[in-house]
């Protein structure tokens, strides 16, 4: 069977909804129900990428006081117990402000195998590429059924271990939380 044509159970839950240690429990259920990856997300305050059901499990994990340093921390405890690979799916703005090869290091550090950033275009995704690559972290990069075939294609072979294909364009839903 051609790899294009494969499918794969990849759930997605959000860190810390309703704290980290539901969520930690969370990850290792999945990961006994046989998901191919675990997506799991950051908490951010603006997560206008996601839709209402994601964004109101951010603001849950963030009243709840997760931060991404807890959600590594809790990580680095949890991946060795599982089978399957963790992709971490934040926005840009906090691994900008951790600094890029911390980032990296710290999610490498926490037994993340890939990263996924809505908010980062490809275009202004080389930086974070190349320390996501020292670091050994599959960096996974969006596409969209209106993205031009010679765009999808150069984004194609630039992603790593899949192809993430955003199948509906995003409303936007107003966050009155502040930026974290």
């Amino acid at each position: 069977m051609p790899a294009w044509s494969q499918t794969a159970f990849i759930p997605y839950i959000t860190a810390g909804d309703p704290d980290l240690a539901t969520t930690a429990e969370a990850l290792r259920l999945l990961d006994a129900c046989g998901a191919d990856v675990i997506e799991l997300g950051v908490p951010f305050s603006d997560p206008y990428a996601d839709g209402p059901v994601i964004q109101a499990s951010a603001a849950r994990a963030l009243a709840s006081g997760t931060t991404p340093d807890a959600v590594l921390a809790m990580l680095q405890e949890v991946t060795p117990e599982l089978s399957c690979p963790v992709v971490l799916f934040s926005y840009f703005n906090p691994i900008v402000h951790w600094g890029l090869p911390d980032f990296a290091a710290a999610v490498k550090d926490a037994g993340v195998h890939g990263l996924i950033v809505p908010d980062l275009p490809y275009g202004a995704s080389c930086a974070l590429r190349t320390e996501a690559i020292k670091n050994n972290i599959e960096l996974v990069l969006l596409t969209t059924p209106s993205t031009p075939a010679d765009r999808m294609e150069e984004i194609t072979k630039a992603s790593q271990g899949f192809v993430y294909l955003v199948s509906d364009t995003v409303t936007v839903t107003p966050n009155l939380l502040p930026n974290v």
